[in-house]
């Protein structure tokens, strides 16, 4: 049952960070249990799993949607995110030996390479962007902060974000882990820790930017 409740969880999980199954969406637990190609009991502690991560939201009706954030949720997540990834880059700066900080230059130089060009692989963004924020966390040593990360790095509004960049904001990302990298060089914790929070906010107003451009959209179709 374990296994089946792991790979509903791993599928209806991914469906939603993906965008596949959008913010409000209906989940039918029949509809899910075809798609993962298990039955309903394992689908049932899938949403549980996924509700206990604010992915899904369970109605007085008990039917379950995928959770819709309103802005001020988005900037609690992106504030928890900015305070403990800027702890993460503190303690990392501290302890970090310098073949970790070679693997960090090369995922960033692969991350820019990802966005030169006339039309950025926002894939390749995104992919690298989460590689080069777990490397510094695993580098914190901390299971504690780990944990608490693990719910918020991966949220879908990091995805909806990324889709929001133009080539400046691809740009400036970049150039933040550069100064990340230059902190980690140096052993400055309060220095990493200061960039840190600085890239995860700036990257909220990037997202807030775009929500309140998209409601102003939609209230002008209605």
């Amino acid at each position: 049952m374990a296994k089946a409740s792991d790979k509903a969880y791993d599928t209806i999980r991914a469906m939603i960070l993906s965008g596949e199954l959008a913010a409000g969406d209906q989940l039918a637990e029949e509809t899910l249990a075809e798609r993962c190609g298990v039955s309903r009991t394992p689908v049932r502690d899938a949403l549980r799993r996924l509700e206990a991560e604010l992915l899904v939201r369970r109605s007085d009706s008990q039917r379950t949607f995928v959770s819709d954030w309103s802005l001020d949720d988005v900037e609690d997540a992106f504030e928890l995110r900015a305070m403990l990834e800027g702890m993460a880059a503190r303690r990392a700066a501290e302890r970090m030996d310098q073949a970790t900080i070679e693997r960090l230059r090369l995922c960033n130089a692969r991350l820019g390479a990802a966005i030169r060009g006339a039309r950025a692989d926002v894939a390749s963004f995104l992919e690298e962007n989460r590689l080069f924020h777990e490397i510094i966390l695993k580098a914190a040593d901390s299971r504690r902060l780990a944990s608490l990360l693990g719910s918020l790095i991966e949220q879908p509004v990091v995805w909806r974000t990324a889709q929001h960049y133009g080539p400046g904001a691809f740009a400036r990302s970049h150039s933040e882990h550069e100064d990340l990298l230059a902190a980690f060089a140096r052993g400055d914790g309060a220095w990493a820790e200061a960039v840190m929070a600085g890239h995860i906010r700036r990257a909220f107003h990037v997202y807030a930017d775009a929500h309140r451009g998209m409601t102003a959209i939609d209230r002008g179709a209605a």
